[in-house]
């Protein structure tokens, strides 16, 4: 570009604004990766409870002879235990008799936010809501299966 004076030393201002832009896209690419990442790791303490909820509800059933009226119904009997750190950001509620569903809802105490919701489909397998993408839909995590 232009001729630099002898002994001159540092960067043009075009190639600072060329540096700047190339760091500007590759935010752009990774912050919303980033983003949905972080929000995927949040639901994973919801989506494993509620496998255990899962299993502690069909023993339930299999013992009883009935599905159970809830979580805390579980509980209270002996067939399940959530750990206090996440029954303080999650609440778990079944959903059907029998259970077709088990849906995770978060409350004020999770850093992602209250009232978002994580729902198991116990019919097909699949997990559904926050932490998982909606162009996917469908395709989210099924317990038991590999």
């Amino acid at each position: 570009m232009f001729p630099r004076e002898k002994g001159q030393k540092g960067f043009t201002l075009i190639e600072i604004l060329i540096v700047v832009v190339i760091v500007a896209i590759l935010a752009a690419i990774s912050v919303p990766i980033y983003v949905e990442y972080v929000r995927s790791a949040r639901a994973a303490d919801a989506q494993a409870t509620i496998g255990a909820v899962w299993n502690a509800a069909q023993v339930f059933a299999q013992d009883l002879g009935r599905s159970p009226g809830s979580v805390e119904e579980m509980e209270q009997q002996g067939y399940l235990t959530i750990q206090e750190a996440t029954r303080i950001q999650w609440t778990f509620q079944l959903v059907g008799d029998p259970i077709t569903s088990i849906m995770a809802t978060s409350t004020a105490r999770m850093r992602g936010g209250e009232g978002k919701t994580v729902t198991y489909n116990t019919l097909d397998g699949t997990f559904s809501g926050y932490g998982f993408p909606v162009e996917d839909e469908g395709t989210g995590g099924a317990i038991g299966t590999q």
